[in-house]
């Protein structure tokens, strides 16, 4: 028995020993298998850091238990730029056996902790999860098994983020701070998932609307999963928004590409409470502690399906029975609140939804509030609405925690309205509303005196329901702010003829209403002085019949400032006058600065009735004078307050469609981008998304400058330009910093001194930093050069190094004349004479935009000056004279020019092409050579310009998805604001990291 004993002892110790080195022995196996399943399957950048890594046999045996830390699958094209999974660790759970004795692993159980979970939907449908390999990697996959076996049944999820970002929907939904966990019979395709957890629902909204924002949940339910009928049943699921819960029995189903559903809701805690906790503002740390009494009942049902031309019917039934809440610090209670709220669409069709709150009362302390609202349809937009409440706001201070604010005041509204909103028919609501507010009082510890003596008096009165029946009075508004006053009325009668009568008196200080009544990163000051009357009728207005308008008065702005998040370098008005007429604004003088920026103005705005009270695509005009001593529109086309910053940053501006300014503009100084204007003047026209710019001097550069021409947005995905430009005297080197055209197009420039002149007209795409996309230009013109001088180009380096001539490295050119062509972003040079070291020769070519060039290059040289390169190979030529005789010798540049490719054209080395000249010279074939060789340049320029014509396409296609991009930031930016809110909502703990086995 001992020796068993021993024998039995002896064997479990080896075998604990064996297990624990397991997880080291097989350790590059496992990952190399995962490696190997990933490339196989996986169509995205997996990435994740194997010295992260923690392996187990005892932690759940008989499973291994394999971590990683900083795993993640980044998409491709054309979600590049986003991250679908990132954890800061997963964790898989292996059966031991099947990794030791088995081909293929068996993955048992999946833990992700610490992470996000990015799904995105763009508006074609194509998604960022659908990484698996297209139809015939697939048949591949087929072909060679996968080297895991499914059989979880455990999945965990700690402290994760969901975004789910369905552009196709514009539905959107983040989660935060989710843990959950589920089980069940996974390697299965019929099979229960106990799951069971919670989080936070950060937004969820659905075409702009947001329908929950800032709630917690938990889930505690049994789903049954088909995945054969890809259907999800749930029975007696419990679900929880903050506080209120509520049972889910039914299914989801995707046959294809419909969805199926038919559920039914039921609510779990039939109190008050429950259904408070989802108020906003109400639902804090301090609920805890609130007084509740009163019942609930919740009920509903979705049923149907949803595809691109239906939508489920659906039933919502919430009744609240004499609710009431009190926070316990303050001595008043919102009590006896009643509802019956029921939303009801049977057919599936959106447009007959109904909303029928029957009953809607509560009491502000001893205040009451009753009302009723029934909206039958959306289609004729049928409703009944009823509203009747008085309430003095020094109750509210009472009943509602507000820190740092005192209010006063008495609120009456009195609303009965009925009927049905048709415009065809001119039919609108029968209504008779009164709304005041009197004695109104509202003082900020931020401030020490109080906004008082605010009052407003309003009605609104239809008897017939028709749309010329209807008249909106707000006899009196008005406040008073330390003894500055702001008084007016507004009326407005008879929606046909929209007949109106407004006025306006008194001052405001925007700096001290800003401290009494904060706003959210944003400065505000100033003084506001306002005398304005206005009365007539749209109806004049669009028949200009201006002597039946009424318009007089004026407003005053001083020591004004206004900056924001996105408009950082701010805008001052030190002091801007208007005078108000029936016909326009005149803007009689504005001395302001926009950021560092100094603007004085002057002119009128015309036709502003219209534009604001007309129907859509009215016209705003105007007529301004503009001026500024010195305007860095770098300033405001970066997201830097750094006005030296990169400009690289320069963004598209979008112009609107209903403006029409013409505006004269004169500054002695402009700078944007690297450029600076002096004495710049011109006039611009901004009508119907384009702006024009009209006879623009400036000088720049050392030299001056003129251009007329147009930036056109009407297609936000194609924004052109084109310009005629007028330039005199202008420095060539200056030219090539300062114009990425003339980089591009005229690389030798960077080794040019002097000036030039030109008259040049092109046109063109700009992609969305502003700059030409030099693969869509065209244009021509004619650039006439100075004397000027070329010194260290590769070209020229290129030439001398074949020919061998002992001539200067620099070159003086006397002036000339190059004409020039630009065509699907290639310069084409027309031939033109020029002398090179005091020899005759004549240059044509072209560079296309992506930097490559061809020319040729033909240069008579004096036979004399080979010496006896030339004696030697005419030695046998008896008779031949050489003292007037001339060897034109003609290259072929290629390449690009910091990296020329010249040969001699028709021969490999000098002496070939000099013994080839003198013979055709001899045997009279001179002519024949020539043409030779201005076949095989013509055959290379077609070559060309095929391949920068194919290259220009796909330059413009790409130009164009940027475009895209950028109208899809919108987008990006509304769920990085999402996102952002992720920071702020939650306050996240990584999850604790298991110890790792330490292998020595």
């Amino acid at each position: 028995m001992k020796k068993l004993l021993f024998i039995v002892i002896a064997v479990f110790a080896i075998l604990m020993v064996v297990l624990a080195a397991v997880p080291y022995l097989f350790k590059d196996e496992i990952f190399n298998k995962l490696d190997q399943e990933l490339a196989k399957t996986v169509n995205a950048q997996v990435y994740y850091d194997r010295d992260m890594l923690s392996l187990s046999v005892f932690k759940n045996f008989p499973q291994l238990t394999a971590g990683m830390g900083e795993f993640g699958i980044k998409g491709n094209s054309p979600f590049q730029n986003d991250t679908l999974v990132h954890l800061g660790r997963m964790q898989v759970d292996l059966d031991i056996w099947s990794v030791i004795f088995d081909d293929n692993p068996s993955l048992k159980g999946i833990h992700l902790l610490d992470g996000e979970i990015y799904v995105k939907v763009l508006e074609d449908g194509m998604a960022n999860y659908d990484i698996m390999f297209e139809n015939e990697e697939e048949e591949v996959a087929e072909a060679t098994p996968s080297a895991f076996q499914l059989g979880i049944d455990l999945i965990e999820v700690r402290n994760l983020n969901f975004i789910y970002d369905d552009r196709s929907l514009d539905y959107i939904m983040v989660l935060s701070d989710m843990n959950l966990e589920g089980s069940g019979e996974l390697s299965t395709d019929v099979y229960d998932l106990d799951l069971t957890g919670g989080g936070n629902i950060v937004n969820l909204s659905y075409e702009g609307i947001e329908y929950l924002t800032k709630k917690k949940m938990t889930i505690d339910s049994k789903i049954n999963v088909d995945l054969n009928e890809m259907r999800f049943a749930a029975k007696d699921a419990n679900l929880t928004l903050n506080e209120f819960g509520f049972g889910v029995d039914g299914f989801l189903a995707l046959p294809a590409d419909d969805i199926e559903v038919d559920v039914r809701f039921n609510g779990d805690n039939n109190d008050f409470r429950s259904v408070l906790s989802l108020v906003p503002g109400i639902y804090s740390e301090s609920f805890q502690d609130l007084n509740t009494s009163g019942e609930m009942d919740f009920s509903g049902m979705v049923k149907g399906v949803y595809n691109e031309s239906s939508f489920p019917a659906f039933q919502f039934n919430l009744n609240i029975d004499d609710g009431m809440f009190q926070y316990p610090e303050l001595p008043r209670p919102v009590q006896h609140v009643n509802m019956d709220l029921t939303v009801l669409n049977e057919s599936g069709n959106l447009d007959y939804t109904s909303i029928n709150l029957s009953k809607f009362s509560l009491e502000f302390g001893n205040q009451p509030f009753i009302g009723s609202f029934m909206l039958k349809d959306l289609v004729n937009y049928e409703m009944d609405a009823k509203l009747k409440g008085t309430l003095d706001l020094l109750e509210m201070t009472a009943i509602f925690p507000l820190e740092d604010m005192e209010l006063k005041g008495r609120l009456a509204i009195d609303v009965d309205a009925a009927g049905r909103y048709d415009t065809l028919s001119g039919e609108i609501p029968k209504i008779d509303a009164e709304v005041s507010l009197s004695d109104g009082f509202i003082k900020s510890n931020a401030y020490p005196a109080p906004l008082n003596n605010i009052n407003v008096k309003a009605m609104a009165l239809n008897k017939t329901g028709q749309m010329k029946d209807l008249t909106v009075n707000v006899s009196s508004f008005g406040f008073e702010l330390e003894e500055e006053t702001i008084t007016g009325k507004l009326l407005i009668d008879n929606l046909e003829a929209l007949n109106y009568d407004f006025s306006i008196h008194g001052a405001l200080d925007l700096g001290k209403m800003a401290s009494i009544l904060p706003l959210e990163e944003m400065v505000l000051e100033g003084r506001i002085q306002a005398d304005i009357d206005a009365s007539g009728s749209y109806e004049a207005i669009e028949k200009k019949r201006f002597n039946q308008l009424a318009t007089s008065g004026e407003l005053k702005v001083s020591d004004f400032y206004y900056a924001d998040p996105e408009y950082p370098q701010g805008i001052r008005i030190h002091e801007a006058s208007t005078e108000f007429g029936p016909q326009a604004i005149q803007l009689s003088s504005m001395d302001a600065r926009f950021g560092k920026s100094p603007v004085q103005a002057n002119g009128t705005l015309s036709n502003y009735m219209a534009y604001l009270l007309g129907e859509a695509g009215q016209e705003l005009k105007g007529d301004l004078n503009l001026y500024s001593s010195n305007f860095n529109v770098n300033e405001w086309m970066t997201d830097s307050e750094d006005t030296d910053a990169d400009t690289t940053s320069l963004e598209l501006v979008a112009l609107p469609a209903n403006i029409d300014f013409r505006m004269k503009v004169e500054a002695d100084r402009i700078t944007y981008d690297n450029l600076t204007l002096e004495d710049a003047s011109g006039s611009m026209h901004l009508k119907d998304a384009v702006l024009r710019l009209e006879g623009f001097k400036t000088k720049t550069l050392g030299g001056s400058l003129a251009f007329d021409g147009s930036y056109n947005t009407r297609d936000i995905l194609h924004p052109s330009f084109d310009m005629t430009l007028d330039i005199s005297s202008l420095g060539v080197q200056e030219a090539f910093q300062s114009f990425v055209t003339v980089r591009a197009f005229a690389p030798i420039a960077q080794h040019v001194t002097g000036n030039f002149s030109t008259k040049f007209s092109f046109s063109g795409l700009l992609g969305q930093d502003m700059m030409p996309v030099l693969s869509s230009l065209d244009g021509k013109g004619l650039i006439r050069l100075a004397e000027t001088a070329i010194r260290d180009s590769p070209i020229i380096q290129g030439i001398t190094s074949i020919t061998k001539l002992n001539d200067a490295a620099t070159l003086r050119l006397k002036p000339l004349n190059i004409s020039a062509e630009i065509v699907d972003g290639m310069l084409n040079i027309a031939p033109f004479e020029l002398q090179l070291w005091d020899y005759p020769t004549r240059i044509q070519g072209s560079t296309g935009f992506d930097g490559r060039i061809n020319y040729l290059v033909a240069v008579d040289v004096p036979a004399n000056k080979f010496g006896s390169q030339i004696n030697n190979l005419v030695s046998g030529a008896l008779g031949t004279d050489l003292s007037n005789t001339t060897i034109p010798l003609t290259f072929n540049v290629g390449g690009s020019y910091s990296k020329p490719e010249v040969s001699l054209a028709s021969a490999d080395n000098l002496e070939s092409y000099l013994a080839n000249t003198l013979k055709s010279r001899l045997t009279n074939e001179k002519e024949n050579v020539q043409e030779q060789i201005a076949a095989e340049f013509k055959a290379k320029e077609d070559s060309l310009k095929q391949e920068i014509s194919e290259k220009a396409r796909v330059a413009r296609d790409s130009v164009e998805k940027e475009a895209e991009k950028l109208i899809e930031s919108s987008k990006e930016k509304a769920v990085d604001e999402v996102k952002n809110l992720l920071k702020g909502f939650t306050n996240r703990k990584k999850t604790a990291e298991p110890e790792k086995p330490n292998p020595e």
